[in-house]
């Protein structure tokens, strides 16, 4: 690990604003994900900003009936919540789907947004990336990709988005609140939060220079049955080679967000309206597009039957 300087926020503004100004600056919640990259020599900050004292840990009711999750709230806290566990199920599920217990206590809201990809290439200095180092190329295209994404991916890049909760905060409709350096606020919709590769998959979100998320807002509950399932080689702790989040009304209507496949979470409204049709259907629509390597065409026939498989499950429960 490199040599880094340190300091502490006193307010979400300040931190942006020294992000800002300094220039490879980082900021630090649990850490769960920057300080593996920061050992291996992925990531360099040559300033790291603790924001772990900035009171954003509190999950909050919203005047529109939601709830408003601070980003510091750490991932067991928030799977554990009772009102999440009671009216978005989806979002308490996919988290206890996610790492271990010991990093669920440390990681936050808004680091498990913003992790970086697990690929493999990226994860070996000596393998080509355009992710860590942009115009270096992508080794994964033509190595071995059996984990890797089939869809939304580029000639630049193939990676997936690791992210167990981010499937269920695009399957609830989540709005992402931030704070930049000159003090104004914005809220994100998730899906406009995490970025496609294209020619630049070294930018992974729509955050500008400095802009630090305050906060995640889920809008109010939609009801029905709520299903998180991961299919994974092995049973804990591992990434999704495919995960599906699902929410279905008796009357067949719903949402699915399906992980492991893309290099965001992937949700095409098309495919929800499909749903009363069944997985053959939805999966088809979800999947239009898909450009699959040798190595990973399977996943396209794993969400047809993950799909099958979770939506005969939330049926039974309905």
């Amino acid at each position: 690990m490199r040599a880094f300087n340190y300091s502490r926020a006193d307010s979400p503004a300040a931190a942006a604003t020294l992000a800002a100004q300094i220039e490879g600056a980082k900021f630090i919640a649990g850490g769960t994900n920057l300080l593996d990259l920061m050992k291996l020599d992925i990531e360099t900050p040559l300033h790291l900003i603790d924001v772990n004292h900035l009171g954003l840990d509190q999950i909050e009711a919203t005047p529109e009936g939601g709830l408003r999750i601070g980003a510091l709230v750490r991932n067991t806290d928030l799977a554990a919540d009772s009102r999440v566990r009671k009216d978005y199920a989806l979002l308490s599920r996919a988290l206890l789907a996610g790492a271990s217990g010991q990093l669920r206590n440390m990681a936050s809201t808004a680091g498990n947004l913003l992790q970086r990809t697990r690929c493999p290439y990226f994860y070996d200095v000596n393998q080509a990336c355009n992710k860590r180092q942009p115009g270096s190329g992508c080794a994964a295209i033509g190595g071995v990709s059996r984990q890797l994404g089939l869809i939304g991916v580029s000639d630049a890049c193939i990676a997936t988005h690791p992210s167990d909760m981010a499937i269920a905060m695009r399957a609830l409709d989540a709005q992402v609140e931030t704070v930049k350096p000159d003090g104004s606020t914005r809220s994100i919709a998730i899906t406009d939060f995490h970025q496609l590769p294209g020619n630049t998959p070294n930018i992974e979100t729509s955050l500008t220079p400095g802009e630090f998320i305050t906060s995640v807002t889920l809008p109010a509950p939609v009801g029905g049955t709520h299903i998180y399932h991961k299919v994974r080689d092995r049973s804990s702790y591992a990434f999704a080679l495919v995960s599906v989040g699902l929410i279905l009304h008796k009357d067949g209507s719903g949402r699915v967000a399906v992980g492991g496949i893309a290099p965001k979470p992937w949700r095409v409204d098309a495919a929800d309206a499909l749903l009363p049709q069944g997985a053959k259907a939805v999966s088809e629509r979800l999947l239009d597009g898909a450009t699959p390597t040798h190595d990973n065409q399977f996943k396209l026939t794993l969400v047809e039957r993950t799909l099958g498989s979770v939506l005969a499950q939330a049926r039974d429960q309905a």
